[in-house]
């Protein structure tokens, strides 16, 4: 029997799909039209390396992640093989959770790719949790111009294996009254902890769905399996009562925004760094937070992603014509002549709460003496 407290949760899993993969098609339109293969070419590495992933394409050939490059190259011999460049998967991820954190602090990150995320409540005061989960479908790919698969219920465990239920672009729903029909129907290869050495052992005990796996006892599990049996014997009746693992304090607070057509004027900059100046400074006020190190993302029309930061010893002022300021000043550092601008980011790290402890004071300055 599942507790009422759990199955009243509303969880959503996020998985990018494909992502980095994506993110190099998006970058490289011609990369669409061939099989893709996230990963050093072994022709020029003397068949070193690993798959990192691969598009969709490449997929239904037998390529998949942690695959050795060379056996990925037999099985797509026209495939490209793009190394990959995790700094910009890391930009990109970043720039999703930002997204999500519009939404829910409640998120537990698995990958830079996947994340839990616990929407029972949420700033947008949204009760369907569906609803959530496309407005960020949609968020993301206006923002990024990629997608996701997303499966909501009411523990992780379901919630991962329904966004795997309907990929690419999927929603699915797993609710309380049909999880045990669901689970019923599983193949057990797709029980999480099941992995390659686990399943010949399931065969050979005749366990081969989630109905076989149900009819064993907890103690039968327990012997066979030793602790991980009696996660299955709960898992198989529907019960992960596994809270969303969430980090309270958030390191950063940021926004950025995607421009098309691109920015082509430096008093267009300037309006969008204001604006964006603007939209950070009130979050970090909302949040009562301030921080010592203002970061400045740009992305150019060329697909170029430059970084610039600024950090001071004491906190810097949450004040928006600073930021603005600041962010103007990186922006000229690093922005050459006659830049295209496809993308303008602020993001305040560092942070900390605004106490009295930490707070400067002008209690010596000659001004406040006269």
């Amino acid at each position: 029997m599942i507790p009422a407290q759990f199955t009243q949760r509303k969880i959503i899993h996020v998985d990018m799909d494909a992502f980095y993969a994506s993110i190099e098609e998006r970058d490289h339109p011609a990369f669409k039209q061939h099989p893709l293969i996230i990963a050093q070419d072994p022709r020029k590495t003397g068949g070193r390396g690993v798959v990192a992933t691969a598009n969709y394409a490449a997929r239904q050939l037998g390529v998949h992640s942690a695959m050795n490059a060379n056996e990925a190259l037999k099985l797509a011999p026209q495939a490209i093989f793009q190394p990959p460049n995790f700094p910009l998967y890391r930009q990109i991820s970043d720039q999703i959770h930002e997204i999500f954190h519009e939404y829910t602090d409640k998120i537990e990150p698995v990958a830079f790719d996947e994340a839990y995320l616990d929407v029972t409540e949420n700033k947008h005061h949204l009760h369907s949790a569906v609803q959530v989960a496309h407005e960020i479908q949609v968020e993301i790919f206006e923002k990024t111009h990629l997608t996701c698969s997303t499966g909501i219920s009411y523990s992780k465990f379901l919630a991962k294996e329904a966004s795997d239920f309907r990929k690419p672009v999927g929603v699915s729903v797993i609710l309380p009254e049909d999880a045990h029909d669901f689970l019923m129907a599983l193949p057990i290869e797709r029980f999480r902890g099941v992995g390659k050495k686990t399943v010949p052992k399931m065969h050979e005990l005749g366990i081969h769905t989630g109905a076989d796996l149900y009819h064993w006892s907890e103690l039968a599990l327990i012997h066979e399996f030793g602790k991980f049996g009696y996660v299955l014997y709960q898992r198989v009746r529907g019960i992960d009562e596994r809270p969303v693992a969430y980090q309270r304090e958030r390191k950063s607070i940021g926004k950025e925004r995607t421009y098309g057509p691109p920015l082509t004027t430096l008093g267009e900059v300037e309006n969008q760094l204001q604006r964006l100046a603007e939209m950070v400074a009130a979050t970090v006020q909302e949040k009562q937070r301030h921080g010592k190190t203002l970061v400045l993302k740009l992305r150019t029309s060329a697909f170029k992603t430059l970084t610039k930061r600024y950090t001071q010893a004491d906190f810097i002022a949450n004040d928006a014509q600073t930021y603005y300021d600041l962010a103007l000043d990186l922006y000229q550092s690093v922005a050459g002549e006659n830049e295209q601008v496809r993308l303008l980011g602020i993001t305040i790290t560092g942070l900390a709460a605004q106490t009295f402890e930490n707070v400067r004071l002008p209690l010596f300055d000659s001004d406040r003496l006269n």
